[in-house]
């Protein structure tokens, strides 16, 4: 989904920094060898992704949902020396594309893929606080993935939920399926937390920022 339309966003495009090579060709890639090409974040949100990185200085990323890496990438990309971005995805299937793209990015020691169920994974990495999390994985799972991650977040962290707007489907009624519902269940759930401040950013599918209180 798409909240501009195509010439603004070429516009749009055309005026911020240049998406890098690699990444390019790891949109390609994507789209070629996936079906859902779609979940690739892309040129914009990539570069809003860095430099969201770049204004909160984080030393500890997690990401949930890594699909192909494009946004591990672009997390990585806005990292200082000595942090790192760890990213859980459930599917095996692109390990070999998304580590490869990983090393040729020169991002290797920075990014850390963990293949497996993220409630599974994600207590025993977490020895720390995590400064930013970013959740982008199974949307029927949006308010579980909170829940776990909100206390493991340092306080004045970030969490950032991509595609919260979920094509359009939040205002229509008719729209009953197990994504909608979910991703419906988290907006009316972090909308009412108030131990956090959050905003959505009509980009793209719609992406929440959410600011952990002090």
């Amino acid at each position: 989904m798409l909240l501009t339309d195509r010439d603004t966003e070429r516009y749009i495009l055309e005026h911020i920094d240049a998406e890098p090579a690699v990444l390019a060709e790891l949109n390609r890639t994507t789209h070629v060898r996936c079906l859902y090409s779609n979940m690739c974040s892309g040129h914009l949100q990539g570069r809003i992704l860095k430099m969201l990185v770049r204004m909160i200085r984080p030393r500890r990323v997690l990401e949930l949902g890594t699909f192909t890496g494009y946004s591990a990438l672009c997390l990585a990309e806005g990292l200082e020396n000595g942090g790192e971005v760890h990213t859980v995805e459930i599917n095996d299937e692109l390990t070999d594309m998304i580590e490869g793209y990983f090393e040729k990015a020169g991002y290797g020691d920075r990014i850390h893929l963990h293949v497996g169920d993220a409630s599974e994974i994600v207590p025993l990495i977490s020895g720390e606080p995590w400064d930013i999390v970013f959740i982008d994985a199974n949307k029927r799972s949006y308010c579980e993935y909170y829940r776990m991650v909100l206390p493991l977040v340092r306080k004045g962290g970030f969490i950032i939920a991509d595609n919260t707007l979920w094509y359009g489907k939040m205002t229509d009624g008719s729209a009953h399926d197990a994504q909608t519902l979910g991703i419906m269940e988290f907006n009316k759930m972090v909308g009412a937390d108030a131990s956090v401040e959050k905003v959505i950013l009509p980009l793209r599918d719609g992406l929440t920022i959410i600011w952990k209180r002090d």
